[in-house]
């Protein structure tokens, strides 16, 4: 391998040259990935494009209803109520395209439909949630969900690098896990990856997050996009001794017209690396008990999506495809849109042990 070469040049030449090789290797892939994309579209129970009404009333009315008895419950969601971050990493597939944040009183008319609708766990994403009135508008979400719908999980991911200890004394009785987003623990790959913010330290700051969450009994996570930057790592010991309840583990996703195309803010293709590349990560770590891995498969079709606006996004076409809003037309109608595969969802784990009284946690 090219790898072994490098190791003989000096340290700033060999990742110049790795970074390059990892961009044509990223491109190489994002180019037979919309290849791919570009393949007829074949939609699944309980998913309905704007001309499938015209098909189901063709294949006659039992058919339509069977569509419409399809439509997935919104056991769990993942509200991204704000696009905007004080971070700029060069993956990330949900970027900064609008500054819009619903108002707190709709957010929670929203989210009160969701709990109609079936839900159980809400999960605030962005973005960076804390960047939002200093960490205000998600708590005040946050204690929204718990002590008046009576959510049995609220969740949060973060960046961490905003979370002050007073928020989890005003907060923290009401949140059941905090997933810090942390990709590496060589500070000078999260500069790379774009994670870096001055004299800040991510990885010290983590274990702060964790102390935290320790004494005011808030279950701890873990997230990890696995990328071209942080393939070889060896993070063993270090999730070890930080013992997370689930250690999430991503690989790096290209979504058109967030970080890859040309209306794009992000350019990912750098960071992506094949199947075969995220399987021996995970071989590696093998003995990390709390390892969740998700593979781009598993990803694009196995979550529900909120973006600001409350609406749903599709995935499906290798783009975020947004329904209307639930808001204006409800969430029975709007997530027949969201290109939501149940199935799957189970399929990778999405339904666990997620409320910290259920836990049985030694804190």
């Amino acid at each position: 391998m090219y790898l072994d070469e490098l190791r003989l040049l000096p340290r700033q030449v060999a990742r110049a040259v790795l970074a390059v090789l990892a961009a044509l290797h990223g491109r190489l892939v994002a180019l037979c990935w919309r290849l791919a994309s570009l393949s007829l579209f074949l939609p699944r129970p309980g998913w309905r494009r704007v001309s499938a009404p015209r098909r189901a009333a063709s294949a006659g009315p039992r058919r339509e209803r069977e569509l419409d008895d399809a439509s997935p419950t919104p056991t769990s969601v993942n509200y991204h109520f704000t696009r905007q971050c004080n971070y700029k990493c060069g993956f990330c597939f949900h970027t900064a395209k609008t500054s819009f944040v619903l108002p707190l009183e709709e957010a929670k008319r929203g989210l009160e439909m969701l709990k109609e609708a079936g839900m159980e766990k809400i999960n605030f994403s962005g973005g960076e949630p804390f960047l939002q009135d200093r960490g205000e508008f998600v708590g005040e979400l946050v204690r929204f969900c718990k002590q008046e719908l009576k959510l049995p999980s609220v969740s949060i991911v973060s960046n961490g690098s905003l979370i002050r200890e007073r928020w989890f004394k005003k907060y923290g009785e009401y949140l059941d896990i905090l997933a810090i987003s942390c990709d590496s623990f060589d500070e000078s790959v999260n500069v790379l990856i774009g994670r870096g913010q001055g004299k800040k330290n991510h990885v010290e700051n983590l274990h702060k997050l964790r102390q935290w969450c320790r004494e005011y009994a808030v279950a701890f996570k873990i997230n990890s996009v696995i990328n071209r930057f942080n393939v070889e790592e060896d993070m063993n010991e270090q999730i070890k001794a930080l013992n997370p309840v689930r250690w999430k583990v991503f690989q790096c996703l290209l979504i058109e017209g967030e970080n890859t195309g040309e209306d794009a803010l992000r350019e990912a293709e750098k960071f992506v690396i094949s199947n075969e590349d995220f399987e021996q990560f995970l071989d590696r770590h093998k003995d990390v008990s709390c390892l969740v891995p998700e593979s781009n498969q598993k990803m694009r079709d196995s979550y529900l999506i909120l973006d600001e606006y409350m609406r749903f996004l599709n995935c499906r076409n290798g783009r975020k495809e947004p329904s209307k809003s639930i808001l204006d037309i409800g969430v029975e109608a709007a997530i027949k849109f969201s290109g939501f595969d149940e199935k799957m969802f189970l399929k990778r784990g999405g339904k666990y042990v997620w409320s910290k009284a259920d836990m049985k946690l030694d804190w």
